[in-house]
């Protein structure tokens, strides 16, 4: 079983910088699939970066299109946290975000936090 609790979120400028966390808890952290997934008002929810595990603790990074050189994702398995570092945030990026965890992609996410707010003012 894994917990997620995500934080960081908030209001910041176009322009700005904000830097999500997502605490997990739980025997198997090192070895699960972490992901960042948003939902905007009237939007589906769309994926925007994982770590895919490779290795015992080494990840491949993917990215949406739309965030690609603007987010960078990172997790610190010692401290059982992922990270969004969000820079050069525009308006499209105002969302709920979510941090998710996964144990078989095949299956989907299995874990997910309860969402933490970021809103890109003009």
């Amino acid at each position: 079983q894994m917990q997620l609790v995500e934080s960081g979120g908030g209001l910041v400028q176009a322009g700005g910088s904000l830097r999500l966390s997502c605490v997990a808890s739980g025997r198997t952290f090192s070895s699960v699939t972490m992901g960042w997934f948003r939902q905007a008002p009237g939007k589906e929810r769309e994926f925007v970066a994982a770590l895919r595990w490779i290795g015992r603790s080494t990840y491949y990074a993917d990215y949406a299109d739309s965030v690609k050189g603007r987010f960078t994702i990172s997790r610190d398995n010692a401290k059982n946290t992922m990270y969004l570092h969000m820079n050069s945030l525009k308006s499209e990026d105002t969302a709920v975000y979510y941090c998710a965890g996964s144990t078989n992609l095949k299956l989907g996410y299995d874990y997910w936090g309860q969402g933490t707010q970021v809103t890109v003012s003009s």
